[in-house]
């Protein structure tokens, strides 16, 4: 057989066929626009269905399932035929601050995040949303019948079947993670009654065909991604370093619940848990360096330029908040800075310590996490950096592995459509499947200094 999984980003739907050696047979990718005004983020809801179905229409190989992914907050209502009422309304999109301020007021975060894993209330959560449009939209919200996230609507066109998975309503903040069932309280208070949403499924089950190919339900992406690096019990846990980074650490509890922390705890596809953290300025900053200072380069050639200069940077730091801080230290007006220059920095001193930073970003992230790791899977751009790979295995003091497939989303929802078709066992039993492309265990690298200076410079610079 023949199983495909479909990743639908905020700007790109990326789609890929695997054999069951889950080796890749063909891959594609179609970019988009959104519509962003301010605190305003839509897109016409249909078109996510055209650019999927394009996609399938498209295939030259036989497929025989499928399952997809997609980002969780993405909200698109529709009447009772499943034909939308407005456009969506992207997960990026904040203009229910007020909505936000409201369900604090009367829930409290303490209480939210006991029920739903999420320690902040914001605006971009679909419960907010939600409310928003029944105070703002009143013709829209009479208009409304059915609630779906972005996976949902695709397995309704797909299927004509009203379900869900449940990683992918985590962040609702009106799914009970606990008990894997929807928040009747939470509901009451945004007026959204259960006939609304739709039915609740776990990942990897079966759901209906689309011209013989069988659909089978996902997970939210950065799950998915999980699954697909093999991320799948604690001691794993993966690390992307793109535009952002992204950790992901599985766990068999929620935490309990601290004031301080913003971490959130999401519903994972095995009835457990996983934690993410996430940093909003990574890969950016090495990119912002090339495409301002250093145009004529190649990453590579950037690589060769930080591998002259030795660790510590001579005593060069970088804070990488080119978009503010976000975790463990949130701080949206904090900025990117160096410290620590002399006359003897030159532009390989600079690329050594962006990337150093964002290493000591990952170790940050990890330490307060505390999980016991004993394994990084890197994925992202950052990846392709044999040097950056090293670094943060010797920051961190701990093995780091790149992967053969970079496209772990896809392969995700592969593996998933798999187990929904009974290709496969389970999840777990695919592991030995999912192919290592190098390890990087930790040097005697000493970067001790470095990071204490990282440590200092972010006390005295990341204040609100």
């Amino acid at each position: 057989m023949n199983l495909m999984g479909i990743d639908v980003g905020t700007t790109s739907v990326k789609a890929a066929v695997f054999n069951e050696k889950l080796e890749m047979i063909r891959s594609s990718c179609i970019d988009y626009l959104i519509e962003a005004h301010g605190d305003i983020v839509e897109f016409d809801a249909e078109k996510y269905w055209e650019i999927v179905e394009t996609e399938l229409e498209s295939l030259d190989v036989p497929v025989d399932a499928l399952a997809i992914d997609t980002q969780c907050e993405t909200l698109i209502l529709t009447d009772e035929m499943g034909k939308p009422v407005r456009k969506a309304i992207v997960w990026l999109d904040n203009r229910a601050t007020k909505e936000a301020q409201q369900i604090e007021e009367h829930f409290g975060r303490q209480l939210v995040y006991e029920v739903t894993g999420q320690p902040e209330i914001t605006a971009t959560w679909p419960a907010c949303k939600l409310l928003w449009i029944k105070n703002n939209e009143p013709e829209i919200w009479s208009k409304t019948k059915k609630i779906f996230l972005l996976e949902d609507y695709l397995l309704y066109k797909l299927t004509g079947k009203f379900v869900t998975e449940k990683t992918l309503q985590s962040s609702t903040i009106y799914f009970d993670i606990r008990n894997a069932e929807w928040w009747q309280d939470m509901l009451d208070f945004i007026g959204v009654s259960k006939d609304m949403l739709p039915g609740l499924c776990d990942s990897g089950v079966y759901v209906g065909d689309y011209k013989n190919i069988k659909i089978v339900t996902g997970a939210m992406d950065q799950v998915s991604g999980a699954i697909g690096a093999g991320v799948v019990k604690k001691g794993i846990v993966s690390e992307m370093t793109g535009t952002t980074m992204v950790i992901f650490s599985p766990t068999d509890k929620i935490p309990e619940f601290s004031a301080d922390s913003i971490i959130p705890c999401h519903y994972n596809y095995d009835g457990k848990y996983c934690l993410l953290t996430w940093s909003s300025t990574a890969g950016m900053a090495l990119k912002w360096f090339k495409n301002a200072l250093c145009e004529d380069f190649s990453f590579r050639d950037l690589d060769e330029l930080a591998e002259k200069v030795a660790p510590g940077c001579d005593g060069l730091t970088f804070l990488p908040y080119l978009c503010g801080s976000t975790m463990p230290k949130y701080n949206p007006a904090a900025r990117g800075s160096f410290t620590g220059l002399t006359p003897e920095h030159t532009r390989a001193h600079f690329v050594r310590s962006i990337m150093e930073a964002i290493s000591c970003t990952l170790k940050e992230n990890l330490d307060y996490l505390n999980p016991d790791v004993s394994e990084i899977r890197a994925m992202g751009g950052g990846a392709n950096s044999p040097l950056w790979c090293q670094m943060k295995a010797d920051m961190t003091r701990k093995t780091l592995v790149t992967l053969e497939n970079a496209e772990t989303a896809c392969l995700g929802g592969a593996i998933l459509a798999g187990v929904g078709t009974g290709v496969f066992e389970s999840v777990e039993s695919v592991l030995d499947m999912i192919k290592i492309k190098k390890t990087f265990a930790p040097k005697d690298t000493d970067y001790s200094t470095s990071y204490q200076n990282y440590l200092k410079a972010d006390a005295i610079l990341n204040v609100k």
